[in-house]
């Protein structure tokens, strides 16, 4: 029973095994005080305590021992443990006379014990406690240099004596002596632990862990121009995840069988659902191949429907936005938080039609759970009220013995929904060789049992693992979860219900300062110049929106990439991340540059008013409107519309161009300067303008007297010439009628006519001049046009 105390909250162990080890001990009574009778000699336990150095002689032998397997993870009474794993022998002598052993040490009575053996695993210098020995060995006659040999022993968990219920140290060890020293000696070990509750606990503690599936970011802006909009993907990693043996596709195959919280980013359905269409993957200079993973991205979201129906799914934000970077670097960027709420919104949107569930949207999760109070505030911003930190970030300051239970208000109505950390960090490095996954498996199920043994309160803990794990860390957490979901001391629970339990009057409130967020996490956040850029593509495309005929084809494609620019998963990735959003303003860019001013030439007018033609060019796909043209002169002395601008509105359709004429008025001949513009109806700028110069060559007073003066000059020599031709001919045919009137005398009657022989020639003709003068065949033709007596139009002369 005193064996029992000594673990702080811990039940004796049934009396049945109290006896039998109290009998083995009086048993063994003879066999020790023989052993004190011996001479000296170096011993297995004074060979470990010593140096290193002293225990491998010269120091070049050194055996690695791997645990690759324990099993069961956690036994009960009657389980048989099995362990198997390698031995390696790295030093230069070969070792004989080896054998591995299994040892059991003291109950751990604090949680700090257990962090002490996990940082020093594999020092022979450590008390390893004492070898089972027996029949529970695996000899090896020697071990050569640089070999590894395999071992596996089986032993029966009564064999153990393990006392009270407890986390007992539980090391693998070699022995074995070199020619250099030629006697029995540690050579290797390797430390874990063994949970051991062989009963139910009278108090289980209440276990949420979270199952994560977040994704780095896939998708570009880039769409197709055609009516699907075809996705364009930045590679085809994503397919890479989710095909069979994939990361997601292991922690989805894996994870449908625990009861845990899943935890889900829109972003990552979004991304696979369009995978399940037409997608397009992005290639080098802006080319772009056909994505063929369409079937791999159907059964993976089936699979995925499947294994969270009845379950809880928790989402985090579209995209999963860094909070510690939004609070640290961009409130103070106009507009930023207007993304997070954003990237609130459209969560149900994403996930209702994808997974066929109502998820819960009211958690912020921030990176490693570290919270101070600029995150918890834009955390709740968007409209989360509970925040998920943990606990190395939210440190007890209270003086409580036990761990509290994860819930607790720190004010404004906000919930945070504190992780235990040592938990939450048991499955973070390279756990790629089984012997790191099996160590990591074993150290969360002693923490786990030493938690629940620090006191006879029922608490519910929550573990938050990292975002994104490993294939392999993956399998490792399930191993561990399968290990505790079937142990005695735990019972799982979702994580609203963990946020919604009642807090611990002692736990602590106090989120930490600004000044208390880890430097190292720090140092990995997006800076305010990213929030900036975000900022700038947002400026542009409301301006470039508003002339659009269809937003939703640019809004909604442009609006998810930049929340995908604000991602958690940049973080360490600093030069991938301004690519990212680099290219997002690039492509915006090319966008709206296909609505646009032809250039034009400088443009010549001759006369005192003319048109100026103007071309909007549109090469998008869908139409535009909106727009105003202004041409603005330079000059007071050059007037476009009657004033120094005009203005006219501008429609194109989809692959077309409009020319928009503009009159003008010059005061003046001369060179001037004119700038065309376009404008949305707001009043705001968009795109680049064309400047191009006029030259006026108009007609003043002066030359038009000269011009008028000599044109009247000839049209008097024209006329002289005429009558002077008409009096020649009028000569000619009256000297031809004297010779014929002389005849016709002779030949009449000899009346002689009292009339001037002219007078009679001409008769009403010798009245008639000008135009009402009959024409003479002698008659020279016209040599200028009849003068039209139209209005003068306008734009007489306009060369481009």
């Amino acid at each position: 029973m005193a064996e029992a105390a000594d673990f702080l909250g811990t039940s004796p162990s049934p009396a049945r095994r109290w006896l039998r080890r109290t009998g083995a001990l009086l048993a063994g009574a003879p066999l020790l005080a023989g052993l004190l009778q011996l001479p000296a000699a170096p011993t297995a336990l004074a060979t470990e305590q010593a140096s290193p150095k002293a225990a491998a002689g010269s120091g070049t032998v050194a055996v690695a021992v791997a645990v690759n397997t324990l099993s069961p993870a956690a036994p009960t009474d009657g389980d048989t443990v099995t362990v198997s794993g390698t031995v390696t022998n790295n030093g230069k002598q070969t070792v004989t006379g080896a054998h591995v052993g299994l040892r059991v040490g003291p109950v751990l009575n604090t949680r700090s014990a257990i962090d002490d053996i996990a940082r020093d695993s594999t020092s022979v210098q450590s008390a390893t406690g004492s070898e089972v020995g027996g029949t529970y060995v695996e000899k090896f006659s020697k071990l050569a240099p640089g070999v590894a040999q395999a071992f596996s022993i089986s032993v029966p968990v009564d064999e153990l004596n393990l006392g009270a219920d407890g986390v007992y140290p539980f090391a693998v060890s070699l022995s074995g002596q070199t020619s250099t020293q030629p006697w029995e000696q540690l050579l290797g070990v390797q430390r874990t632990f063994l949970p051991w509750q062989p009963e139910e606990a009278d108090t289980r503690t209440k276990t949420t862990y979270l199952w994560p599936l977040v994704s780095t970011v896939h998708m570009t802006a880039r769409t197709g121009s055609n009516e699907q909009q075809t996705p364009v993907f930045l590679n085809d990693d994503l397919a890479g995840e989710i095909a069979p043996g994939g990361r997601l596709d292991q922690l989805l195959s894996l994870g449908r069988d625990l009861d845990v919280t899943w935890v889900i980013d829109p972003n990552l359905l979004a991304s696979v659902d369009a995978m399940t269409h037409n997608y397009q993957v992005q290639g080098a200079n802006g080319t772009t191949t056909a994505g063929t993973h369409q079937a791999v991205a159907n059964r993976w979201l089936a699979e995925l429907q499947a294994a969270v129906k009845d379950k809880e799914v928790v989402t985090l934000p579209f995209a999963d936005p860094d909070l510690a970077s939004l609070a640290h670097n961009g409130t103070r960027v106009t507009g930023s938080l207007s993304h997070l709420k954003e990237a609130t919104d459209v969560v149900a949107n994403t996930i209702e039609p994808i997974l066929h569930t109502q998820p819960t949207t009211d958690f912020a999760w921030p990176v490693d759970g570290a919270v101070d109070p600029s995150i918890v505030k834009v955390a709740t911003s968007a409209g989360a009220d509970k925040v998920i930190a943990r606990s190395d970030s939210l440190q007890e300051t209270g003086g409580l013995p036990y761990t509290p239970s994860a819930a607790r208000p720190i004010g404004g109505g906000t919930t945070a929904v504190v992780a235990d950390a040592r938990l939450s960090t048991a499955f973070q490095g390279d756990l790629m060789k089984a012997a790191s996954g099996t160590l990591a498996v074993q150290t969360f199920l002693a923490q786990s049992l030493a938690l629940n043994g620090q006191t006879n309160k029922q608490r519910s803990i929550v573990v938050a693992p990292q975002r994104m794990p490993t294939a392999r860390q993956a399998q490792a957490m399930a191993e561990a979860i399968t290990a505790l979901q079937d142990g005695n001391w735990s019972e799982s629970q979702e994580l609203t219900t963990a946020a919604s339990a009642k807090p611990d009057p002692g736990a602590t409130t106090r989120v930490p300062s600004t000044s208390a967020y880890p430097s190292a996490l720090r140092k990995q956040e997006l800076p305010r110049a990213a929030f900036e850029e975000i900022a700038g593509t947002q400026a542009e495309l409301d301006n470039f929106k508003v002339i659009l005929t269809d937003q939703s084809r640019v809004v909604t494609p442009f609006g998810r990439a930049m929340n995908r620019g604000m991602s958690t998963s940049w973080r360490g990735l600093a030069a991938e991340a301004a690519g990212y959003r680099g290219g997002v303003k690039s492509y915006l860019d090319s966008l709206t540059g296909q609505v646009q001013l032809i250039d034009k030439s400088d443009t010549k007018l001759s006369g005192r008013s003319a048109t100026i033609p103007v071309t909007v060019q549109n090469n998008l796909v869908q139409g535009v409107g909106h727009l105003r043209l202004r041409l603005t002169s330079t000059s007071p002395r050059l007037e476009i519309g009657g004033d120094s601008f005009d203005e006219q509105p501008v429609t194109v359709s989809g692959g077309h161009s409009q020319t928009v004429k503009f009159t003008t008025t010059a005061k003046a001949n001369g060179q001037y300067a004119v700038v065309a513009q376009l404008y949305t109806e707001d009043g705001q700028k968009y795109g680049d303008s064309v400047t191009f110069e006029v030259k006026v060559t108009e007609f003043t007073a002066t030359v038009m007297l000269v011009i008028g003066g000599g044109f009247l000059l000839l049209v008097l020599a024209g006329f002289r010439m005429y009558t002077h031709r008409k009096r020649a001919a009028a000569r000619e045919a009256e000297e031809a009628g004297t010779d014929d009137l002389g005849e016709a005398h002779e030949a009449g009657d000899g009346t002689e006519n009292p009339g001037r022989p002219d007078e009679r020639l001409h008769g009403e003709s010798g009245t008639r001049s000008g135009a009402d003068a009959p024409e003479q065949p002698s008659d020279p033709a016209a040599d200028t046009p009849a003068e039209s007596t139209d209005p003068s139009g306008t734009g007489e002369r306009v060369d481009r």
